[in-house]
């Protein structure tokens, strides 16, 4: 079976998943999949072979973030081989250095930010902020990007981020413009630190535009993701296989691409 590495997945400790998952459902006004959990996220990927799994949550106040890290941190030494985890960071904390640092000594190898649940807009201060600090230690991020409803990770604010802080390797969320794929392509496929992630993007283009999307920013710029709990990755699955592509490009979306970001081999 193919190898497959998940590079957007969302995880919960137990007692706050089922909360967890409806606020995102009613965030987004769509339907929910799966439950949050760790034990979720590893029977779900046990459906397409996946063999590790990039994991993440959001501290929507300052003060969550030193408890989800530790959580995030908790289940990647729980499951080492598998498990790969990005810590979060709050705009508003009032000591971004140290939390950074804390998110380091915690085992953590990433940052992920949510612009529109954090409300910040990458083209800010506060953003610009955080970017320095993350450029300094050599960071990777994940950003959520694109909502036609808001003006926080759209491309005319995720550009600007991008190009000050050209050694910050991204990876662009839902191809680095949800609800506006075509757009985001456009503006931002020449930007040389920018990955993107194919998650909860699929079900609203044709193969046809999903391959489009591919060839401009580059097949060896594209991560495989299913947005856990959002998509089940068997639906996830199917509709990448009807992307016309060819095996070798496949390969490299489904695991060598984010198996070299993230340092596997």
């Amino acid at each position: 079976m193919q190898k497959v590495i998940n590079s957007h997945c969302h995880i919960y400790p137990i007692k706050i998943a089922p909360r967890a998952v409806d606020g995102i459902k009613d965030f987004y006004d769509l339907n929910m999949s799966l439950d949050g959990t760790v034990e979720g996220l590893i029977e779900d990927g046990n459906t397409v072979g996946a063999v590790h799994y990039l994991v993440h949550s959001v501290a929507t106040t300052p003060k969550q973030v030193k408890s989800i890290n530790e959580f995030i941190s908790g289940e990647v030494k729980s499951h080492p081989d598998i498990f790969t985890g990005f810590g979060s960071l709050h705009p508003d904390s009032e000591d971004i250095e140290g939390d950074l640092d804390y998110l380091i000594e915690l085992g953590l190898k990433g940052v992920k930010v949510h612009p529109d649940f954090q409300q910040f807009a990458l083209n800010a201060e506060r953003a610009f902020r955080m970017g320095a600090a993350i450029s300094d230690r050599g960071l990777p991020m994940m950003i959520h990007c694109g909502d036609f409803r808001y003006n926080y990770s759209n491309p005319e604010q995720l550009k600007p981020f991008l190009e000050e802080f050209p050694d910050i390797t991204v990876i662009g969320a839902h191809f680095a413009g949800w609800s506006m794929w075509e757009r985001a392509t456009e503006e931002l496929a020449k930007m040389p630190n920018l990955y993107v992630d194919t998650s909860s993007s699929l079900y609203s283009l044709s193969p046809e535009t999903a391959r489009d999307l591919i060839r401009g920013y580059g097949v060896e710029k594209v991560l495989w993701a299913t947005d856990f709990p959002m998509w089940t990755s068997k639906s996830e699955m199917e509709m990448f296989n009807r992307i016309d592509l060819t095996d070798e490009e496949r390969n490299k979306i489904l695991y060598e691409n984010a198996a070299k970001l993230l340092g596997l081999e």
